[in-house]
């Protein structure tokens, strides 16, 4: 059930991609059209033809969607995601594993030489009791 709710998610979030694509492209033809009779018949401006860099720069951020769109959520989509994700994670555990080990390592290191100083401690206390009897 799960699972089939992650692709009915996919599926509706990829439909309103799509979706932002096509209505961009409506905008921008009309905006395109707008900048023209702006700078053609109103008169904007009218000694440059400015209209052009505008709808080129518009064009090339419209071409930008659609690589977006098309291109690249092809090869990063949410399976991709997933597998990055998982990847990630196991670099995290096998640190945190290494981090884990040393710190044990550390731990029993200590606890060898405190064991160790206490047995210097005995046995330096063990000739003063002897001199004493």
């Amino acid at each position: 059930m799960n699972e089939q709710f992650e692709l009915y998610e996919n599926a509706r979030k990829r439909i309103k991609q799509k979706k932002r694509l096509y209505l961009h492209f409506v905008v921008f033809l009309i905006g395109s059209v707008f900048l023209i009779i702006l700078n053609k018949f109103v008169k904007v401006w009218e000694q440059y033809d400015w209209f052009v860099w505008a709808i080129l720069t518009w064009l090339f951020l419209f071409i930008l969607h659609f690589i977006n769109v098309f291109i690249t959520n092809k090869f990063m989509n949410k399976e991709w995601e997933q597998k990055q994700t998982e990847k990630l994670v196991l670099k995290q555990e096998v640190k945190i594993a290494k981090l884990e080990k040393k710190i044990a390592e550390e731990a029993k290191i200590k606890a060898e030489s405190k064991q160790y100083a206490s047995e210097i401690k005995e046995k330096e206390q063990l000739p003063n009791t002897k001199k004493d009897e």
